[in-house]
């Protein structure tokens, strides 16, 4: 859980693909943009569900970022590379946030030293693009690939003027 923590938002891009995926990304809602770790509190992006009954060894943690529209082979890589390099180079595990991390404000996450995952797109290939874990999990012929698309798509996205941007805004202007 510590290289997930560690490497979450270096690996946000892979588990995050569309321009989509960070609307889903946002304070209050279901999908977790704090970079923390509970037992039973949905608000964090690890969470680890009680065992069942006198089988302790049944224990599983769900990583709860990744969209539905991500590419899995891809996102299973660069998870599987996070908690590894956890392991390999003995990552501490930060503190258990027990707190609904929805209900506080930025002075209490940030006393608690917790971070937000990257909230766009644009944000999150600007983090990848620094990451040897993510480059080194995917290989230089895919890490680069990836990033030359998905570079495109944002740019595409960010000049696209939306039904709701004419509804908005025309009249005011």
């Amino acid at each position: 859980m510590a290289g997930l923590l560690r490497h979450a938002a270096e690996i946000t891009a892979i588990t995050n693909q569309t321009v989509n995926s960070y609307k889903r990304l946002v304070p209050g809602f279901e999908a977790p943009v704090h970079i923390s770790w509970a037992r039973n509190n949905r608000s964090g992006l690890i969470r680890v569900p009680i065992p069942k009954r006198g089988n302790p060894s049944a224990t599983r943690i769900e990583y709860r970022s990744p969209d539905p529209a991500c590419n899995p082979y891809l996102a299973f890589s660069v998870i599987l590379a996070a908690g590894l390099k956890g392991i390999s180079e003995g990552y501490e595990l930060a503190s258990e946030a027990a707190a609904n991390l929805f209900e506080l404000d930025d002075a209490a996450l940030a006393a608690l030293s917790i971070e937000t995952l990257p909230q766009s797109l644009s944000d999150s290939l600007k983090v990848m693009e620094q990451s040897t874990l993510v480059r080194e999990a995917l290989g230089e012929h895919i890490f680069e690939w990836f990033l030359r698309n998905k570079r495109s798509e944002w740019r595409a996205y960010k000049t696209h003027v939306s039904q709701f941007e004419f509804d908005r805004y025309l009249r005011a202007l």
